[in-house]
């Protein structure tokens, strides 16, 4: 039986790039997942770890990528290992296997413990940021979306008969804002619905 490299890479959000993840590594096969790490409800990890058989290594860029606090982090290499797949953390430079070796559950204890003390000092600092730009009075938020022409162009579209939903896409906004910018101009039939 041949044994496999197997990746796992997770990114937060289609703007990051998975390349950077296990680069120049030989893979044989590559899951990935888009999504943030809060959950492990994930699609590509489960297939991931329905795909990894006896013998295999399973290698992730770093412990973040797999979990975003200890007790997932802990519960996803036990269930992994118990498949008699070790797992290799590239940035930690860390492999657990099925050999119980007290070390190797202690470092991964640690090293969880630190990515979700780092997690929670990110949220901190974020939410502090937050905060300090509402005091100072910094807009909040995606920005507004509504002009004076739009309102005008929506205007003339509902006064030609279009509906909400037909106004919102010509314009290419919600039909919420377009509730919003007509105000009482706009009434909403019964039979439509947001």
């Amino acid at each position: 039986m041949t044994h496999q490299v197997v990746g796992y890479i997770r990114i937060s959000s289609t703007s990051q790039n998975t390349a950077r993840q296990l680069q120049g590594l030989k893979l044989d096969k590559e899951f990935v997942d888009i999504m943030s790490g809060n959950t492990t409800d994930r699609k590509g990890l489960a297939d991931c770890i329905e795909y990894v058989r006896q013998g295999d290594q399973l290698v992730v860029d770093s412990i973040d990528r797999l979990a975003r606090n200890l007790r997932d982090l802990q519960e996803l290499v036990e269930k992994i290992i118990a498949k008699g797949v070790s797992v290799k953390f590239i940035k930690e430079n860390l492999t657990f296997n099925s050999n119980k070796d007290p070390m190797a559950n202690l470092t991964l204890q640690m090293m969880g413990a630190f990515a979700e003390f780092e997690r929670s000092m990110i949220r901190a600092r974020q939410r502090e940021g937050i905060e300090a730009a509402r005091a100072a009075g910094r807009p909040m938020g995606r920005p507004c979306k509504t002009t004076p022409e739009l309102v005008e162009k929506a205007r003339k579209y509902i006064e030609k008969g279009e509906s909400i939903k037909r106004t919102a896409y010509l314009l290419n906004v919600s039909r919420k804002t377009i509730y919003n910018v007509l105000g009482e101009h706009a009434k909403k039939p019964k039979w439509e619905f947001s």
